[in-house]
């Protein structure tokens, strides 16, 4: 996962709609993009740097390419939490639950239920 780069945000869009697809031809892409749409070259160059940094793969058809995700979202989701964690709450998963805690002015109750939710769902029947 080293190898991962954070996206930018047009990126992170892109590839947003390519996991919800799984597969996709360039104006398959801009059907899904909010109103105003971009024009087909901008996105077909996000494509092209998302192909370069390892995201993306695609299949040729003539001169059509149809796109798919290379690598999963869990996966980026992993990688940018961590590299959130170490950039921002010095590495610390507790720093970052405390920031959010006092940010979102959350009870204990709260914390009692987000714990629950996140504990290892595979440690349930060690009681």
């Amino acid at each position: 996962m080293k190898d991962l780069k954070e996206l930018t945000r047009a990126e992170d869009q892109v590839m947003q709609i390519l996991w919800k697809l799984n597969k996709a031809f360039v104006k398959d892409i801009i059907e899904e993009m909010p109103e105003p749409k971009p024009a087909y070259n901008t996105v077909s160059t996000i494509i092209r740097i998302l192909e370069t940094k390892g995201f993306v793969g695609h299949k040729a058809y003539g001169k059509t390419h149809e796109y798919f995700p290379l690598i999963s979202r869990d996966k980026y989701t992993k990688f940018y939490l961590n590299n959130m964690i170490t950039g921002y709450f010095n590495g610390s998963f507790n720093n970052l639950v405390s920031f959010f805690a006092k940010e979102n002015k959350l009870s204990a109750t709260d914390l009692e239920k987000l714990l629950k939710e996140i504990k290892p769902k595979d440690h349930e029947g060690d009681h």
